[in-house]
């Protein structure tokens, strides 16, 4: 079947484009550009598979003037990467454009809501392929073979780095150049759809890293016309990561803002196409414009329908304009969080005050449980072991403190994240480089507790879900013992009370007054009943150690 299937390229204030491909031997075919400002030309084409560019003169300021430049496709969804031409690949079935033949099996599974989510950050290249065996991983199917031992940790939803397409094999993806293009290194556009298709199969949701303040300097519109989208030059040269997307700038002719038409485009695409739950906005505080966030996390929604979409921004430092009453976001990454908890564990420093502000984020002024995502560490930083062990915090201390982070981190008021790993102590540093998860730790009885231990926390928050509200009590504070307890609850009657000890000193028999029920509690941690009366509890407290008390 022959049809006439139309090429497009938006780039109205070019003087000339035309269309080269495999299906013309790369001979130039005319375009015409309309009042929309759009280039089209049709081609008669078979159903099969071609490769093809654009041919444009450009308007962007390191080249000569009107020179005639080779770009590929800005909304190509598929680039050969391997002829090193970055080539736009189009595949027609039935004589219509497709990105893949894939069928969606599990679009009907329930899935959690926001409040109840534990997320795992992962890379993809780097999550798999620290097994004990000769072959090589790191593709979304090793993913997928991977998706059992996250159940068994109890983990609802991922957050993926980020997939669009990069120069080269390796990276962690900051540098997006094609950006309705999934990695052609982590497998097809079928395999990530699949990996989608087979986390809502067991109730998991997707979260994926997206990257609109920039992209890599060589992106196609870098190339057609740098300053109708981008900024000019760097607005801050400390923090610039590429070509910066200009969301001010507006085009009157065409009544539109160029830069967020493209990346709405980009957006309602992944959603559609790749049925995704939730997105985290990097280097928002770079983007800086709470308009277009509005609006983009309201398109984000609107074509996700009635499922569940969980937006965060990583606007770091955070502040609760992002998220509160006006802020355009759901949540935001909670890093006050990660350098208050970090430096307590290790025993840095001991700050009461500041303690509180982290565990319970309405004394920094945010308003939910969703409006924060909590973390010990994330891809930014180093993992735990890697900061204990720099402080000579090694063995069974270094995983008594790890244990005492992920008391807190699964109690305190947000969403918890994990980054890969750190579940079972992994202790490289971070790095650019690929640096593979050693599954092989968990053959060690250290690493395998602290991952049973982090298993059950998260069934404990799934079984209590005082820890899913923003209710919480902080009933006793002892700076001198350096131990600070509190209560989250709920009005369904779900209590968890946990007491923390920030201090080298076993505290034997500890005394804890004013406990907010008399009865039988349980005491998670060491699995055994106590009694509260009406002067509370008594309990042996370990060195850097927390008790989680339930109300039976």
């Amino acid at each position: 079947m022959v049809k006439p299937i139309e090429f497009n390229l938006f780039a109205p204030y070019n003087k000339g484009a035309v269309l080269i491909g495999s299906f013309s031997d790369w001979e130039e075919i005319p375009m015409k550009r309309g009042e929309d400002g759009y280039f089209r030309t049709s081609v008669e084409l078979e159903d099969g598979t071609y490769k093809y560019k654009f041919r444009v003169q450009s308007n962007s300021w390191f080249f000569e003037p009107e020179q005639w430049v080779d770009v590929t496709d800005p909304y190509a969804t598929d680039i050969d990467e391997l002829s090193g031409k970055d080539d736009s690949v189009v595949r027609i079935k039935d004589g219509e454009r497709i990105v893949d033949t894939y069928v969606w099996k599990h679009d009907d599974k329930p899935l959690p809501a926001d409040h109840e989510l534990v997320i795992y950050e992962l890379h993809v290249g780097d999550f798999s392929g620290g097994e004990d065996d000769p072959y090589a991983r790191g593709k979304y199917k090793h993913v997928i073979e991977k998706l059992d031992y996250l159940c068994e940790l109890g983990i609802n939803a991922i957050e993926l780095m980020p997939l669009k397409e990069y120069p080269g094999d390796y990276s962690w993806g900051y540098n997006p150049r094609h950006f309705f293009a999934t990695e052609s290194s982590y497998g097809s556009t079928e395999g990530l759809k699949k990996l989608v298709d087979e986390c809502h199969n067991r109730g998991i949701r997707v979260i994926i890293d997206g990257i609109y303040n920039h992209s890599e300097a060589s992106a196609p519109l870098t190339q057609i016309d740098h300053d109708y989208w981008y900024h000019h030059s760097p607005r801050d040269p400390d923090n610039n990561w590429g070509p910066e997307f200009n969301y001010e700038h507006y085009d009157e002719k065409l009544d539109i803002f160029p830069a967020r038409k493209f990346i709405g485009e980009t957006i309602r695409f992944w959603v559609s196409e790749y049925h995704i739950d939730g997105i985290r906005f990097d280097a928002a505080r770079q983007i800086a414009n709470y308009d277009f966030m509005h609006w983009i996390v309201q398109e984000a929604k609107k074509t996700a329908g009635t499922k569940p979409f969980y937006n965060v921004a990583e606007h770091i430092p955070e502040t609760t304009s992002i998220t509160n009453v006006d802020g355009p976001m759901d949540g935001c990454w909670h890093d006050s969080f990660y350098h208050c908890i970090l430096e307590h564990i290790c025993g840095d420093t001991f700050d009461l005050e500041r303690l509180k502000d982290v565990i319970d984020c309405k004394r920094q002024g945010f308003l939910g449980a969703t409006n924060v995502v909590n973390y010990l560490t994330n891809h930014d930083h180093n993992h735990i072991m890697a900061e204990l062990g720099d402080r000579q915090i090694l063995d069974e201390e270094a995983f008594k403190r790890a244990r005492l982070g992920a008391a807190i981190l699964m109690t305190a008021v947000g969403v918890p994240l994990i980054w890969m790993g750190e579940e079972f102590g992994e202790y490289k540093p971070k790095q650019q480089e690929s640096a593979k998860i050693d599954w092989t730790l968990l053959g060690h009885d250290l690493n395998r507790n602290l991952s049973k231990y982090y298993s059950g926390l998260i069934n404990l928050r799934k079984n209590n879900h005082a820890l899913y509200t923003e209710k919480i009590d902080f009933i006793h504070e002892n700076p001198e013992a350096k131990v600070l307890a509190y209560s989250r609850w709920n009005d369904e009657g779900s209590r968890v009370v946990v007491v923390a000890n920030f201090s080298d000193n076993f505290l034997a028999d500890y005394h804890i007054p004013n406990f907010p029920e008399s009865g039988t509690w349980h005491e998670w941690t060491g699995d055994y009943d106590v009694e509260s009366g009406d002067d509370g509890i008594r309990t042996d407290i370990g060195s850097y150690e927390a008790k989680v008390f339930v109300w039976q």
